[in-house]
């Protein structure tokens, strides 16, 4: 029967024929949560039996990158579109938008292999958002590293050596995060800095695969013809971790923290093990271990293996000892108060002995250094519920302190009344810098009467055309006043001052404020006679002066 054998090695040969043709098309994934302009170029102008396209955001559905990892969506190139300014997610600009990506969520898909699809078989990965592939550290090692490494019991040259080496291996860069996330993919675009608008990459990706780009999605091979269309805007490209890459330790020990095949128990036991290293290495883990503690309620705590694994880290003197005395050591207050939130979660200092450790930093830092606003900062987001307020009780003030504004800020943050009362004078100081700690100060607690607002109001009014002026109008800004004479003071500034800045910073007060109760014709004559000419066309003062007439003409 030759026709019979003829005819099933066709069969064997059309299908043969089908299974190739069919594992030749590729895989476009896209994760569209802003712009979707990348996303159709590629629709367009890939050939439609060549690529299929398949978008994981379902809208409206938080866990839909977990949805498109149960379902085996398998990817060969993956297409992510969104801001990406802060380094911590991906997400849009626009207002009824909920979905995002974050950053975190990436990892643990990729430590966990719970998205062998999506993640496993990449090609390549083209990553739409500002600084996606940016070199810059997100932390470095600090002073007390070295110092730390020093009391250890290396020399100084090895603390240096080992210091900076720690410095390369945590810095963490949103380019070395990408390359832990897409470990193995050979080609990772991103952008080093600014990225342009999905209008505008869009027809810049277009004129690519239109001058033959196509061949080259998802090849694994970088191309060098859509480098140089997007060099104008900082377009590099990497590639994934490996197992030989030097940072390959630390991708498993971020994974260990990510990895949701572990169970509670487990995970702290690798944190255990992570603070028996030496304390410099452990401070350069703080972020993750301040991020896994906030996941251990009170539920979790009490589970038996949970409960076990924290007495055994609790019960470690040596541990604990060597993490103390870097804390205390360390250059940064807002540093040293971090440290001694997540020593109290690990059972390493009680509530007295925090309250304690909290009462030495500020006094160390009080006497021995001038503060700022990023001290004043700390310690208003610190005693935010007024659980430090007994601090004061404890401290020995000098009396000078109060001289300083920062000191006084700091004072101020933690019940002081005489330190408040500095503060508020501190907003009509000539001084920037003093200035912006009133503000700093202001936000946390803010302007309390009208007899502080009418006397800060006039006070500011009586300043020169500076920048503090402006920083101490904006302050006010944030408090929407309704109270007429403190207004009123303002609206008398604004005919006489030099300043177009003032003169904006006037009119945002104004526009935050009840402009209904005192529009009045007078005033829309004083805006539009005395507004100072700007540069830049309509501004804030305009927008001000068209509420005011609405409000009159509706009124009459």
């Amino acid at each position: 029967m030759p026709w019979l054998l003829k005819l099933l090695l066709i069969a064997v040969v059309v299908a043969a024929w089908v299974d190739d043709a069919h594992a030749a098309r590729k895989t476009v994934c896209t994760i569209t949560v802003n712009s979707a302009d990348e996303r159709e170029t590629l629709r367009r102008n890939l050939p439609a039996d060549q690529f299929d396209f398949v978008e994981l955001v379902e809208r409206g559905r938080p866990d839909w990158l977990a949805s498109a990892c149960r379902k085996g969506v398998r990817c060969d190139a993956l297409v992510i579109s969104g801001h990406f300014d802060g380094g911590d997610e991906f997400y849009s600009d626009r207002v009824d938008a909920r979905e995002s990506l974050p950053v975190a969520e990436m990892e643990r898909a990729s430590c966990s292999d719970s998205c062998p699809g999506v993640f496993s078989q990449l090609q390549e990965v083209y990553l739409f958002g500002c600084n996606t592939l940016n070199a810059e550290a997100l932390r470095s090692a600090s002073g007390e590293v070295a110092r730390s490494l020093v009391r250890a019991g290396y020399s100084q040259a090895d603390a240096m050596r080992l210091s900076q080496i720690l410095g390369e291996r945590h810095a963490e860069s949103n380019r070395d995060r990408m390359r832990q996330i897409f470990k193995d993919v050979p080609v990772i675009y991103g952008f080093s800095s600014k990225a342009p608008l999905g209008r505008a990459a869009g027809p810049v990706l277009e004129q690519y695969l239109q001058s033959g780009g196509a061949a080259e999605i998802a090849s694994g091979q970088p191309s060098a013809r859509l480098l140089s269309l997007f060099a104008p805007v900082s377009m590099t490209v990497v590639a994934g971790l490996t197992d030989g890459d030097v940072q390959a330790s630390h991708r498993r020990d971020v994974c260990q923290f990510a990895d949701d095949r572990l169970a509670p128990e487990q995970k702290l036991r690798f944190v255990h093990r992570l603070l028996q290293r030496d304390a410099a290495e452990v401070r350069m883990f703080l972020d993750r271990l301040e991020q896994y503690a906030t996941t251990l309620d009170a539920t979790l705590r009490h589970s038996e293996a949970v409960a076990k694994a924290l007495d055994e880290i609790a019960a470690d003197r040596a541990a604990r000892d060597r993490y103390l005395a870097f804390m205390r050591d360390a250059d940064e207050q807002s540093v040293q108060a971090r440290m001694i939130a997540l020593a109290e979660h690990l059972g390493w200092l009680t509530p007295a002995e925090k309250h304690a450790e909290l009462v030495g930093m500020l006094e160390s830092r009080l006497a021995h250094g001038g503060a700022g606003s990023a001290d004043v900062e700390l310690v208003c987001t610190l005693n935010s519920a007024h659980a430090l307020d007994g601090v004061l009780a404890s401290m020995t003030v000098q009396s000078s302190w109060l001289a300083d504004a920062g000191r006084a800020g700091v004072l101020a943050c933690l019940g002081s009344p005489a330190a408040r009362e500095r503060v508020l004078q501190a907003i009509t100081s000539p001084s920037d810098a003093d200035v912006e700690i009133a503000q700093v100060y202001l936000r946390h607690r803010p302007l309390a009467d009208v007899d502080e607002l009418r006397r800060v109001a006039s006070g500011i009014a009586r300043m020169r055309g500076t920048e503090a002026q402006v920083r101490a109008l904006d302050t006010l800004a944030s408090h929407r006043l309704d109270d007429r004479q403190s207004l009123e003071a303002l609206t008398q500034l604004f005919p006489v001052t030099k300043s177009l800045d003032v003169q904006r910073a006037i009119a945002g007060i104004l526009i935050r404020a009840d402009y209904h109760a005192f529009a009045k014709p007078e005033l829309v004559r004083t805006l539009r006679q005395h507004r100072l000419k700007s540069s830049t066309g309509q501004d804030l003062i305009d927008v001000l002066i068209r509420r005011l007439q609405a409000d009159l003409a509706a009124a009459a």
